[in-house]
């Protein structure tokens, strides 16, 4: 019996198998993450955290989340942080961050399901910091970065 580790021939095999299930291999991941993403969305929402945490984008850019996850997630604005002059922002209409959080509270408001999207326009500059309410002690926090 030949053992093809010990010959030139084996090893020349095994590397460029090797490489060519590598090359293959990154691929297809690449092909899954954006079959997955459909491009449609920014921040991703998973089971606690949004994806990615920090996103920098423009004045005048539209911000999209998508809830990627099967939990029901919200998108509202840590209110006293906001940059000068920058409007609030919360999935449901809410005008404020404690209207947000008694509409949770009261009756799920302002909850994006799985699959939904929730979008905002940034027109000021600055940073913007953000959480899901029911996921919040969790960690589930973001940052918008509006640059000019």
């Amino acid at each position: 019996m030949r053992d093809h580790g010990s010959s030139d021939g084996g090893r020349t095999r095994r590397r460029f198998l090797a490489a060519a299930g590598a090359a293959a291999t990154a691929g297809l991941a690449g092909c899954a993450t954006l079959m997955a993403s459909g491009d449609d969305f920014d921040i991703g929402m998973t089971a606690v955290a949004f994806d990615p945490p920090t996103l920098t984008v423009e004045v005048g850019d539209e911000v999209v989340w998508r809830n990627t996850s099967s939990r029901g997630h919200t998108v509202t604005a840590y209110e006293g942080v906001l940059p000068e002059d920058a409007a609030f922002f919360a999935s449901g209409g809410y005008e404020s961050e404690q209207a947000a959080r008694d509409a949770y509270s009261n009756s799920l408001g302002g909850l994006i399901g799985s699959g939904e999207t929730y979008a905002h326009t940034f027109d000021v500059p600055g940073e913007y910091e953000y959480l899901c309410i029911p996921h919040e002690q969790a960690g589930m926090v973001g940052t918008i970065v509006v640059e000019e």
